[in-house]
């Protein structure tokens, strides 16, 4: 059986004393759990990794970055490469984020190149991918989300493959208020797992983690979590509150 992970993406939020208060509330909380039902992972600001990677009470925590650079060194100012976020403590780091795709211009290629540099680092890329609004509205979301497949999972062979995760976010779910039905999110997972049981063999896309990403919270997260093929959540503006976190890490059945 796939194990459930609950991924925090605090994205460009949280002033030092800030995130040590709700770093502190979600650990004191998660503390408090004879028995977590997922695994947790929370994906800071880089200037946080390190502090956090170094204060955490429980293994209940894990600590992610939001993106990295794909070489290890060089004259690219302003860059974090994934071996310095492996060196602050880091175990995952989320890749290809629509933001990144969209706002910073980040291309499939790019996408591919920090994946393999977080798997050359011991970093667990969490691959995201996903559709605008009018991609969804041309009905060519399919063909779509397979390119940006395609565009990683045809350069990682299966050992490779193995040590990452995928994020669905429909782009037209981040941030808006709205979200997909948990039926248009199986829809979607369930095409991914086939692409990945078709490119490498069918366990290998039976035990693939898949998470969703898309203003997913604490009032619909347990409908989608019940669907055969959604592993647990990529958690955008719900993560940047305790409680509603932690209603969210419950709803991993």
């Amino acid at each position: 059986m796939r194990k459930k992970i609950i991924a925090a993406n605090w994205k460009m939020n949280c002033t030092a004393v800030q995130a040590s208060a709700l770093f502190n509330d979600i650990q004191t909380s998660l503390d408090k759990l004879t028995h977590c039902p997922a695994e947790v992972v929370l994906c800071v600001p880089s200037l946080y990794i390190k502090h956090f990677a170094e204060s955490k009470k429980t293994n209940k925590i894990s600590i992610g970055a939001q993106n990295c650079y794909f070489e290890n060194k060089g004259p690219y100012t302003g860059e974090l490469s994934a071996e310095m976020i492996k060196s602050c403590g880091a175990e995952f780091c989320i890749i290809g984020h629509s933001e990144r795709r969209n706002i910073f211009g980040e291309s499939n290629e790019w996408v591919l190149k920090k994946s393999q540099a977080c798997l050359q680092n011991q970093l667990k890329p969490i691959i995201c991918v996903g559709e605008p609004i009018q991609i969804r509205e041309q009905n060519t979301y399919i063909s779509y989300i397979q390119q940006q497949l395609e565009a990683v999972y045809n350069h990682l062979n299966t050992e490779e493959a193995q040590k990452t995760i995928i994020a669905y976010e429909p782009v037209w779910a981040i941030g808006t208020g709205k979200n997909a039905s948990p039926e248009q999110a199986q829809e979607v997972h369930h095409f991914i797992r086939q692409f990945l049981r078709k490119r490498y063999s069918p366990k290998t896309g039976d035990d693939f983690i898949i998470l969703y990403g898309g203003s997913c919270n604490e009032k619909n997260a347990r409908a989608l979590f019940s669907c055969k093929d959604i592993d647990g959540g990529l958690i955008g503006g719900a993560s940047l509150n305790a409680q509603s976190f932690i209603q969210i890490i419950h709803a991993a059945i």
